[in-house]
């Protein structure tokens, strides 16, 4: 039987086709995995033993034993913080100094975004053009990093509830 006879057979098709294209796609695969990137997009500082991932939740203890809680107002002037409560109103938490909001896109970590926000009259504030498009996970904290407040920004909303992360019971 000639060559020309054996590849004239769909099954000859068949049995050289889905090898190699399994090898292609194989490939492929391998090579959006690498590139890809390795590493999860936290923002928080993780160690890992073996196959245990801890991390620092001092902060979101602290937060939740000052009872601390805010909503962020985002429109066109800007982004709000505002008190609710907790340490915020018994004075624990100084409302003349800046806090730091980081504000993380949930696939992108080039995209993220960490603003100080200033003292203002109701609370605090920055003249940040925030895109709405998309979620933001949200993290506030002091300049010293002692409480973490958490949050989440859904897509084409104007505020969000941040509150500690730790429940701790």
């Amino acid at each position: 039987m000639s060559l020309a006879v054996k590849f004239r057979n769909p099954v000859m098709w068949l049995v050289i086709g889905l090898p190699l294209l399994s090898i292609v796609a194989g490939v492929g695969l391998v090579v959006v995995a690498l590139r890809s990137g390795g590493d999860d997009a936290v923002i928080d500082t993780v160690q890992r033993t073996a196959q245990i991932q801890t991390t620092e939740l001092g902060p979101d203890e602290r937060a939740r034993s000052m009872k601390l809680s805010a909503v962020l107002h985002v429109d066109a002037k800007g982004v709000d913080l505002l008190p609710v409560g907790g340490g915020f109103a018994n004075g624990d938490v100084p409302r003349d100094v800046p806090l730091s909001l980081t504000l993380s896109h949930p696939s992108d970590a080039s995209r993220d975004v960490r603003v100080e926000l200033k003292p203002s009259e109701l609370g605090w504030h920055a003249d940040l053009a925030l895109e709405t498009g998309h979620d933001w996970l949200l993290q506030l904290t002091p300049a010293d990093a002692q409480w973490r407040l958490r949050g989440r920004l859904v897509a084409g909303q104007g505020a969000a509830h941040l509150a500690p992360a730790f429940t701790g019971e």
